[in-house]
């Protein structure tokens, strides 16, 4: 075989090709240093070989056999047959039964002794095994051993991929970068970096496990650390417009309504940023519907007072649209005029957007992504706010905030994390949490239902329409993948079934393979009262405000992460009637119905986080990246605070010597942050 490196196209290696290569791209393995990284998601521990008698049905285990008998064959209808042989140990016997595995009739045969390994089924007297992993005594190499589990997708087995890895480890664990000094692994007792892989994937026995994830995790952790450090010691340096101190109440009078004590302190905060000579750069995180744009409005304000303009990034034209109508809300009383840019704009108006801005009679821009773009140019931009943090790239705050020379940044964020966790991951930048709603917002109703609930349902789903409300029915994004249930349907499917069940109501479909301009087209004739009802997967998550929705309906409820659909059930109940939130789930673990349970107890968004922490496996709690920094492959923030406050320490103790991570020891580290954070080169050389 020839010598392969952590650079070598996964293509290259035995058992792969074209085909399975693609299949494997959808796993984020292209070459053989991702596939090393590609870390197992849990393990069978095959290590106790049983014998029959001591087991009992539910375990899951490996029994030393042999076989009693000739498989016996048959066919139970079309599509389905069966092989069936006894085993025996010497003291008891089992039956085994293979589904559409008639091919094992060349391999079993009497006499011949296996491993076998599976679930223990039937009853103590009458023990069985449905289609178990099997090999001969003595082969181990899938039984004898703790074997890891990946995650897969579709065309990619697991057998697979522990033989890529067995090929790829020897040669290249030794290559993989080591980005921690030698001072700091000895300090903190951390396994070598070849060790740490070679047990993380084939752990000799659970100890070397332990100690491969504990160099591991800390690792991810002092990376991050030592990244957000950065980032902040950067922050820190660069100076910031000066403002002067404004009387805020003159604000606060102009409004209908009477800020919470958590809105001003959010507001204090962001004001004291501005005034210290200092650029701002202030997380706002507060739970749906607590008001985060009034603070917004507010900080807008405080730099019009200072003669300085804003601009307002949000992910999508809707959102745009509706925080241009919220602004105008806010700030026509004083004069302050808030434009929009946006793609779907003509020529002209375009045009005649721009130079408003740049000649400084528009105080206000209000866009998505489009106010990148280098034809907006500023005349005195003194504040960037970017809603929805976890959409936007720390790389895209910055080249925003360099239109304006000293621009404060304030970025909000509508996921609710816990404060600690929130220092942690938004190291960065400064954290403000609004922790109460305003009076009169409404509570959702929420309740877990199971697939016999679906008459009613739909009947409830009927009523709310003909009442002149909306619903939003929100279906898990469907991939493609072997391990997914075949009930499961995507919101494309589930829009045509309810087409069919509501023939009279307008049905509309949102799902990620549309293009943008089909999904903002779609969401708009929702918001403007021409769809009844919405399917979609989670593109309603962020900020879009219905408030003639009444009801959320989330399918596969336990696919979702509790603070994922906490976000969701946001999306309703921002009107004057009751609304609802019905998650619909058949999954009967005790662990699903605990963790639906959390959503049907509380509306408070930072509860729902904590227990989604605590309840949720590792690296899970954010979802697929949606913070905008790298997602944890091993490390669990909540289960792993005694690591991170070592690596915390350690990220410190070395920054103190050297800050800027310039020394040669500390190259692979930086190199490192910088490809995980994708930034500009300018930005970290």
């Amino acid at each position: 075989m020839i010598p392969i490196d952590l650079t070598t196209d996964i293509r290259y290696l035995r058992g792969v090709g074209e085909t399975k290569a693609k299949a494997l791209s959808r796993l984020g393995i292209t070459n053989v240093g991702e596939l090393l990284t590609h870390l197992p998601r849990s393990y069978e521990d095959r290590t106790r070989i049983c014998t029959i008698a001591e087991v009992q049905p539910d375990e899951t285990v490996c029994i030393a056999a042999m076989v009693a008998e000739e498989p016996r064959f048959s066919y139970v209808r079309k599509g389905m047959e069966l092989l069936k042989l006894r085993i025996v140990d010497g003291a008891a016997a089992m039956d085994v039964t293979f589904f559409n595995q008639s091919y094992l009739r060349n391999t079993l045969h009497r006499g011949d002794s296996f491993i076998f390994y599976g679930k223990v089924e039937g009853t103590p007297l009458h023990k069985s095994m449905t289609n178990p992993k099997f090999e001969p005594e003595g082969k181990n190499r899938l039984t004898g051993r703790i074997l890891p589990v990946y995650a897969l997708t579709a065309g990619i087995g697991n057998a697979l991929l522990i033989s890529l890895m067995e090929t790829a480890l020897p040669e290249c664990a030794p290559l993989l970068p080591e980005l921690l000094p030698e001072s700091i692994r000895q300090e903190h007792s951390l396994c070598a970096l070849p060790f740490a892989y070679e047990n993380i994937h084939f752990p000799r026995d659970y100890e070397s496990l332990a100690i491969a994830r504990r160099r591991l995790i800390f690792e991810e952790l002092f990376t991050l650390q030592c990244a957000m450090k950065l980032l902040k010691l950067r922050r820190e340096r660069g100076a910031g417009r000066k403002f002067q101190s404004r009387d805020m109440e003159e604000f606060y009078a102009s409004l209908p309504f009477t800020p919470t004590d958590a809105q001003r302190r959010a507001v204090a905060e962001a004001v004291e940023d501005m005034c210290g000579g200092l650029s701002m750069s202030r997380l706002v995180q507060g739970d749906v519907g607590s008001g985060k744009t009034l603070v917004a409005a507010a900080c807008i304000w405080f730099a019009w007072k200072n003669g300085c303009q804003s601009a307002f990034m949000a992910p999508t034209e809707i959102l745009a649209e509706q925080h241009l109508r919220t602004m105008e809300g806010f700030l026509a009383p004083f004069g302050i005029s808030v434009g929009i840019l946006k793609g779907a704009m003509g020529v002209k108006a375009r045009r005649e957007t721009l130079a408003l801005l740049s000649d400084g009679h528009l105080d206000v821009l209000v866009g998505t992504h489009a106010l990148l773009g280098d034809a907006v140019q500023y005349d005195r931009l003194g504040l960037v706010i970017t809603d929805e943090q976890h959409r936007f790239g720390v790389n895209q705050r910055s080249a925003l905030s360099k239109k304006g020379e000293g621009a404060h940044v304030l970025v909000m964020s509508a996921t609710p994390i816990p404060r600690t966790l929130a220092l942690i991951i938004y190291g960065d930048l400064d954290v403000s949490v609004i922790d109460e709603l305003p009076p009169g917002r409404q509570t959702v109703k929420t309740f877990a239902v199971d697939e016999s609930y679906r008459a009613r349902l739909n009947g409830f789903i009927r009523k709310q329409a003909e009442e002149g409300h909306q619903v939003f029915v929100v279906c898990p994004m469907v991939e493609e993948n072997d391990e997914l249930p075949e009930k499961l349907k995507s919101a494309t499917e589930h829009a045509e079934e309810l087409q069919k069940t509501f023939p009279k109501l307008r049905i509309g479909c949102v799902h990620g393979k549309m293009k943008p301009k089909e999904k903002e087209k779609a969401m708009a004739a929702f918001v403007s009262g021409e769809v009844d009802v919405l399917v979609s997967t989670t593109v309603v998550e962020v900020g879009v405000d219905v408030p003639n929705a009444t009801l959320m309906v989330v399918e596969n409820a336990e696919r979702f992460g509790l603070s994922q659909l906490h976000q969701l059930r946001g999306r309703v109940g921002r009107g004057k009637a009751q609304s609802w939130c019905i998650l619909v789930s058949d999954d009967k673990s005790e662990t699903a119905r605990a963790r639906l349970k959390v959503l049907c107890a509380t509306n408070d968004g930072f509860k729902v986080a904590e227990e989604d922490l605590r309840l949720r496996g590792p690296g899970d709690f954010f979802g697929q990246r949606q913070h905008g920094l790298p997602e944890m492959h091993v490390a669990d923030l909540q289960a792993d605070m005694d690591v991170l406050r070592e690596a915390q320490q350690a990220a410190e103790t070395l920054m103190e010597r050297d800050s800027e991570l310039q020394s040669e020891e500390c190259r692979p580290l930086r190199e490192k942050i910088r490809t995980l954070f994708e930034l500009n080169s300018d930005t970290w050389n």
